[in-house]
């Protein structure tokens, strides 16, 4: 039987090209590390969708063992887990982020 929870997860990843899961949303922030990568995300002019992890517990419990990464948030592009908050950060000051998201078919406005 599938885990509802990787059910959910598997279909928002195949469905959205830039997938964040975080605390609140992309209007409401909920934590400092969500609200930073959001601040990334649309300082660049990406196109995103968010999952709220907050409002459903499976949903905070299986994100974390969908990817085995222990914390919130996490980035998928294209359906890769990309990375949370610091490692988006770091990707976005070096330029490998638009560089990545380029690389994937994701129209970036700007680069850092």
């Amino acid at each position: 039987m599938t885990d509802p929870a990787f059910a959910r997860i598997e279909a928002d990843i195949a469905a959205n090209p830039v997938m964040l899961y975080m605390k609140g949303n992309k209007q409401f922030p909920q934590c400092g590390f969500s609200a930073r990568v959001v601040q990334i995300l649309n300082h660049m002019g990406i196109d995103y969708t968010t999952a709220n992890v907050l409002e459903d517990a499976a949903l905070r419990d299986g994100i974390k063992q969908f990817s085995n990464w222990p914390t919130i948030p996490q980035l998928y592009v294209k359906g890769e887990f990309v990375g949370g908050c610091d490692i988006v950060t770091e990707m976005f000051q070096s330029g490998e982020l638009a560089e990545m998201l380029r690389d994937k078919g994701i129209p970036v406005r700007v680069e850092a």
